[in-house]
């Protein structure tokens, strides 16, 4: 509870925390089927890696562009951060691809 007032986040008797989760889910699904197709696969992977970054960001922007996000302008920066943060890597990881 220290962490989410500190950083303005939103309470846990919201949806944002199980939306979240679920975007990473979907993310993990998609990565693994993606893996599964490629021919001598021995786990997720690089593109793996990009697929659930890619889907967390997605879903993160998504709340906060609909107003579903953090309540406090502290934390839709932080999580507006997360998602440059994750598109970044997400680039980084394809740019080695």
């Amino acid at each position: 509870m220290s962490a989410i007032k500190l950083f303005g986040l939103p309470l846990t008797n919201t949806g944002f925390w199980p939306r979240l989760l679920g975007a990473v889910l979907i993310g993990l699904a998609v990565a693994l089927f993606l893996e599964a197709r490629v021919e001598g696969s021995h786990g997720l992977g690089l593109a793996g890696c990009v697929v659930v970054n890619l889907s967390g960001a997605a879903m993160i922007a998504t709340l906060l562009v609909v107003d579903a996000g953090p309540p406090s302008m502290r934390g839709r920066f932080l999580f507006w951060l997360i998602v440059l943060l994750l598109l970044t890597l997400s680039i980084l990881e394809m740019a080695v691809l």
